[in-house]
């Protein structure tokens, strides 16, 4: 690990780097510059709760690490560390973790940290504990209060809960930015080039990563670093789906756009949620 000077701290997953991560962010840059010293965020990966609860866990990621990694890069942080979470990481105790780590290996002089943080095993490291440590180490403990994190009223989970529901613009607002899924391009049945409105089928990228409701979106793609705006529908196809491959579709029809791109990986960018998915009689009625 690296040599630090002057390290000002912060903990977490992060998962979507809402906004009310980016509170946390912006005083952490703010005490690092005040005493001329490194900002760092200190995040793991796999998130905990898969190592700890791997059979029960039932968690999905709003974003994945290298989503995650491309939000951090945006504030200008002097280090970012992804520590791997493992079994034998999640037996430390929070004094294991404040003594091996934060000190020793980190060189901590400020630690800036939510209002309910907790870690350590058994999550036994909580702010009484901290500003002990910090006594005895020879840091200061910046907690962020519940009225300045609260102000933005978000978390994690109900960004998570906003995307399952088909919520994205709520989302969206939360995240500050949109919620977007990676792909690659696959050949799929031809029907919508058949129908007048050709469309892209995607192969996900990631099966750890949450994805919104069934159902048409409005959505900006990126392919090859530039922007198209389309239509995207999530789900089973109802209307011709065959019924011996039950299989969800994630298809995107591109306005102005008939080039052919299979084997390309592309961004997609939700917008809003325009209806759920639904069955209609015929080809001449979807159409």
């Amino acid at each position: 690990m690296a040599e630090f000077n002057n390290s000002v701290v912060t903990i977490g997953t992060f998962d979507g780097v809402h906004l009310g991560h980016q509170k946390i962010l912006t005083k952490l840059k703010k005490e690092a510059k005040s005493i001329k010293g490194e900002s760092l965020l200190f995040t793991f990966y796999p998130h905990p709760r898969m190592v700890i609860f791997p059979d029960s866990h039932n968690l999905k990621l709003i974003q994945t690490i290298d989503e995650k990694i491309e939000s951090l890069q945006k504030f200008g942080l002097d280090n970012l560390i992804i520590y791997p979470f493992n079994k034998q990481f999640s037996r430390l105790t929070a004094f294991e973790f404040v003594r091996d780590i934060l000190v020793h290996k980190l060189k901590v002089k400020k630690l800036v940290i939510g209002y309910d943080h907790q870690f350590g095993r058994n999550r036994e490291g909580n702010i009484e504990f901290l500003k002990e440590a910090a006594d005895m180490f020879d840091f200061d403990v910046i907690e962020i209060p519940a009225e300045e994190i609260n102000e933005v009223n978000v978390s994690s989970t109900k960004i998570r809960n906003s995307i399952t529901e088909g919520n994205i613009e709520k989302a969206n607002d939360f995240l500050g930015k949109p919620f977007q899924i990676g792909g690659e391009v696959i050949q799929g049945k031809m029907l919508g080039r058949a129908l007048g409105y050709p469309t892209i089928n995607l192969k996900l990228t990631n099966e750890l990563k949450i994805m919104p409701l069934d159902g048409v979106y409005a959505v900006e793609i990126k392919i090859k670093d530039e922007k198209h705006f389309g239509m995207m529908n999530i789900g089973m196809n109802p209307t011709v789906r065959n019924k011996s491959a039950e299989q969800k579709k994630y298809e995107v029809h591109l306005f102005d756009f008939d080039e052919v791109i299979y084997g390309e990986k592309v961004v997609i960018l939700f917008r809003q949620f325009i209806r759920k998915e639904k069955t209609f009689d015929n080809l001449d009625e979807l159409k």
